[in-house]
């Protein structure tokens, strides 16, 4: 047995004994339009894969990880999602803060931060996105000045996954007066349990608040909060988000499989099958599926190579579209009956939350527009968009 393959049953093995017993009725809480599903409970269990050392597995040992391989954590991810475990509390710390901390962090922030994030003590979020500077990140207008020992924030921040829930937030602040776009942005890690900081959940179409606004007015955070040096803040949060597509999206993939296969087992009980137009629309999302997974492959070869490639953002625009036009085939599955609340006074089945909830696939991580700029500039070599 190879060591992938041993890493895999082990942790099989752990997942079938220890998602018992308390935690037995966890099997599939939360997820997308679903983050307030059994928050509490789901954070006391990954405090319990902490404690037997599940969390933070591609991490180095010598960080609190187990120095899995790429391939074992494609695993984790795998036998993670095929066991239908809860959606993670911690995973914005894990896979985004810490990889970031690792490469750019000092001695210090790791040691201040790396182990509350594996003990999932200390939750996180994502201070990107502004209301004039959504996918369009290096158009940021939050500020940051040096107050003696100490940054002082000031701006706003919206589209914040889980920002009602986490202590902290990794901020992309202009700390340069009059720079520009990508010049003279840094990169500061924030406590939000501060005077200065008011976080107000937005409520999605979904009946739930997964998305936040972040308001930072004269918030601190001490001067050794700047990962990186000041000013090299583009490129630190361009790394972040390179790590934010990376072994995960397997594992994600076997959660839009079971969406599909719901579809249809749905399709066939109801008689929508019967329907060509409906079997012609099954046969292309299980094509499209079958190609997000070739080009995650593809991807991560790119990864192992240390040099990530176009892969990335095909792979998004591909599958926040197909995960979309998925909803839509949902719907038109279930029928009239889709329009039809669960129960009052706005209670949704899987297939209404599915739809609703992927019309947020193409904006959010990048939206479909700004990945498209991307690959024609950068990728294919077009000339640049116009701008202003």
């Amino acid at each position: 047995m190879s060591s992938v393959e041993e890493f895999r049953a082990e942790f099989r093995d752990w997942l079938r004994a220890d998602l018992t017993g308390e935690f037995a009725t966890l099997r599939g809480r939360g997820g997308p339009g679903r983050e307030h599903e059994a928050f509490a409970e789901r954070l006391a269990w990954e405090r319990h894969m902490a404690a037997a050392g599940w969390t933070c597995v591609g991490w180095p040992k010598e960080y609190g990880g187990r120095g899995a391989t790429l391939e074992q954590q494609v695993a984790f991810h795998e036998e993670y999602a095929l066991a239908d475990a809860p959606a993670r509390v911690g995973h914005i710390g894990e896979q985004l803060l810490g990889p970031t901390l690792i490469a750019f962090g000092t001695p210090g922030q790791r040691e201040r931060f790396l182990p509350r994030i594996v003990a999932v003590e200390e939750l996180w979020c994502q201070g990107y996105s502004e209301p004039d500077a959504g996918s369009d990140l290096a158009g940021v207008r939050t500020r940051a000045e040096l107050d003696g020992e100490e940054w002082v924030v000031t701006g706003q921040k919206i589209w914040t996954s889980l920002a009602h829930a986490s202590d902290w937030c990794f901020v992309v602040a202009r700390t340069e007066p009059g720079s520009t776009r990508h010049h003279g942005l840094s990169y500061l890690l924030v406590p939000l349990d501060q005077p200065g900081v008011e976080v107000r959940p937005i409520t999605q179409m979904t009946g739930t608040c997964e998305f936040s606004e972040v308001f930072f007015d004269g918030a601190r955070t001490p001067a050794g909060n700047v990962v990186g040096a000041p000013g090299e803040g583009w490129k630190v949060a361009m790394a972040t988000l390179g790590f934010e597509r990376g072994v995960s999206t397997l594992g994600q993939q076997v959660g839009f499989r079971r969406e599909l296969e719901a579809v249809i087992d749905l399709a066939k009980r109801n008689g929508a099958a019967e329907d060509p137009l409906i079997r012609d629309r099954i046969t292309q999302a299980w094509i499209g599926l079958e190609i997000i997974r070739g080009n995650a492959l593809r991807m991560l070869d790119g990864v192992a190579a240390g040099a990530p490639g176009p892969e990335a953002s095909i792979g998004k625009i591909f599958w926040a579209t197909w995960h979309r036009e998925l909803g839509e085939l949902a719907m038109d599955v279930c029928g009239a009956d889709g329009m039809l609340a669960a129960g009052p006074p706005y209670d949704l089945d899987d297939f209404q939350r599915l739809f609703l909830f992927s019309r947020s696939d193409t904006i959010y991580a990048g939206s479909n527009e700004i990945q498209r700029n991307i690959i024609a500039e950068r990728v294919l070599g077009l000339p640049k968009e116009a701008r202003p």
